[in-house]
């Protein structure tokens, strides 16, 4: 049965420790936040719409994925007309699991990418509106998105190869040294910026050594610089969202409640669709003072903490979980590694280490359309503290696309948990669903419970949910199977060879043409021109009668 989802990856903090460098000087350094002007536009608003930032970005991007859309369409079977002029919006999802999603996830894309593949379903990329990650998907998606999305092989032969061969405590592998230097300025610089670093940073900035080009682990780049990328100004690439939940620490948790706050960076925006804060704050200014939505100091707001290295490492913060068993065991070797890079950056050590912290810019903000109460007060906090995703065994992002004002026709969710052996096995899609019943959240179809999905071997294949009922998204359940490789490798897997990395991805491809099963291609063409409401080719009754879940 499941396995709680972070346990494994856990153990990625008992592995070899580099020895830290003497403490350097702390230069100026680009992760450190900076004071800036405060804009005129408000910094917070509402949860009860899309932001007008992104509902412009929504609405040139579909127009483009559209035409992509009804191109694949036609092109994997002629049958696919427009019969009424709608065509579905469609979004895609890669969950947490390490490197093991990242590199899965991975091949996912580069199975749907026109520009990287030439299989049946290569186009379907250039189709899709949104994209979402956490965790591992998270860094897969901040490496696409933070540089400028290029393609899965390029990155795979230019990036991910020598630097996963090198491995996460090797920054630069023959400079480790080097670089482990710069990511302690860079934790010293912030320090003095007046914003202590937890050991969600120096975990951070090890991560983007690996996954961001450019100086120092690609440390200029922020989530918010993203939307000055020209693939992004010419609205070539989807959305990208990542997730991670809130701890109510001020309630004496240490870990996220089934019911924890769901959190959702965007290059424009930071906050939650959540009842119990139901706003959002600009992503750009985000570590500035605010009050009530407003600047403390009208002229003096912050830059740079929306750091992409960080956030992606926040949507991987794990370091609450051995630090809240009941028994924790000593500190792993790579845990003290993190802790003496901080101490060499002249950091006390604090109990908020074990969390991502943010100050919370909707602190004493009551949205029009949030539901707060005395015992859950977020508003009151000055500050956020934020982990994995994965803890609350909500291991897919699909949250922010069960959003209504987001309008999500057909969302493809490639699970690559480690539920059972590694292995997904239904639990997390199906405690999301739970859930977003209780959210009030109407739009997610019907899960069947992990003894039925592992029964029915939905865990094994391509399955379609929400077939029957047209007020629902349909979503296209993409599980990790082994197609070509044993792809159920450990979380806790820290070094890929360049044959394990080019394994792994090629498995993903299988995974997105479904081991090249015949006929494929036009039943996931069924699976979203059924959102259309028009006519459908004869073939899709058998596609509907293998791949759709109707329920019992």
């Amino acid at each position: 049965m499941h396995s709680f989802q972070t346990t494994s990856f856990v153990l990625i903090l008992s592995f070899l420790a580099v020895p830290v460098l003497s403490a350097p000087t702390a230069p100026l350094s680009p992760y450190a936040p900076v004071q800036a002007a405060c804009p005129v536009e408000p910094l917070v608003r509402p949860g009860n719409a899309l932001g007008a930032l992104e509902k412009s970005y929504r609405t040139q991007r579909k127009s483009i994925a559209d035409v992509a859309l009804r191109s694949w369409l036609e092109k994997t079977n002629p049958a696919f007309t427009a019969k009424n002029g709608r065509v579905p919006t469609v979004a895609l999802t890669t969950s947490g699991g390490g490197y093991r999603s990242l590199l899965l996830g991975a091949g996912v894309i580069q199975g749907l990418d026109a520009l990287d593949s030439d299989v049946s379903t290569s186009g379907l990329l250039q189709a899709i509106t949104y994209q979402a990650g956490l965790s591992g998907g998270g860094w897969l998606l901040s490496s696409l998105a933070g540089n400028n999305y290029p393609t899965v092989s390029s990155l795979r032969d230019n990036l991910w190869g020598p630097a996963f061969m090198d491995g996460l405590q090797l920054p630069g592998g023959p400079i480790a040294p080097a670089s482990l230097a710069f990511i302690t300025q860079d934790l010293a610089a912030k320090e003095a910026a007046g914003f202590p670093p937890t050991l969600t940073d120096p975990w951070a900035r090890l991560l983007s050594y690996q996954l961001l080009y450019g100086y120092d682990g690609g440390v200029s780049t922020t989530m918010s610089s993203i939307t000055g990328f020209s693939k992004f100004t010419s609205h070539a690439i989807p959305y990208p969202i990542i997730t991670a939940l809130g701890v109510k620490t001020f309630n004496g948790e240490c870990v996220p409640g089934p019911d924890a706050t769901q959190y959702e960076f965007g290059p424009y925006e930071f906050g939650s669709w959540n009842k119990d804060i139901s706003a959002f704050a600009s992503t750009k200014y985000l570590g500035s003072s605010l009050v009530n939505g407003k600047p403390a100091n009208a002229a003096s707001c912050i830059n740079n903490y929306d750091n992409l290295g960080y956030i992606l490492g926040t949507s991987s913060s794990l370091f609450n979980v051995p630090a809240c068993q009941k028994n924790p065991a000593p500190p792993s070797p790579l845990t003290n590694q993190l802790n003496g890079l901080l101490a060499t950056a002249g950091h006390t050590a604090n109990p908020r280490d074990v969390y991502a912290a943010y100050p919370n810019p909707f602190y004493q903000y009551t949205s029009p359309s949030s539901q707060p109460n005395a015992a859950n007060n977020i508003a009151a906090q000055p500050e956020l503290d934020l982990v994995d995703g994965g803890e609350a065994l909500q291991n897919n992002p699909i949250w922010p696309m069960l959003q209504p004002a987001r309008a999500i026709d057909v969302l493809i969710v490639n699970d690559n948990s480690a539920d059972s052996n590694n292995f997904p096995n239904g639990s997390e899609i199906l405690t999301t669903y739970i859930q977003s019943l209780n959210e009030g959240l109407t739009r997610m179809p019907f899960i069947p419970s992990v003894e039925t999905f592992v029964a029915q071997g939905l865990n094994k294949r391509a399955t379609f949910f929400g077939c029957n009922d047209p007020n629902k998204l349909t979503i296209v359940y993409l599980p990790n199977v082994n197609y070509t490789y044993p792809s159920n490798v450990p979380t806790a897997k820290l070094q890929y060879t360049i044959p394990e990395t080019n394994a792994m991805i090629a498995n993903g491809v299988q995974m997105a043409i479904q081991g090249g099963e015949s006929g494929w291609a036009t039943c996931l063409g069924c699976a979203i021109e059924m959102k259309a409401g028009g006519n459908l080719p004869a073939e899709c009754t058998a596609c509907f009668a293998k791949h759709c879940y109707y329920g019992n």
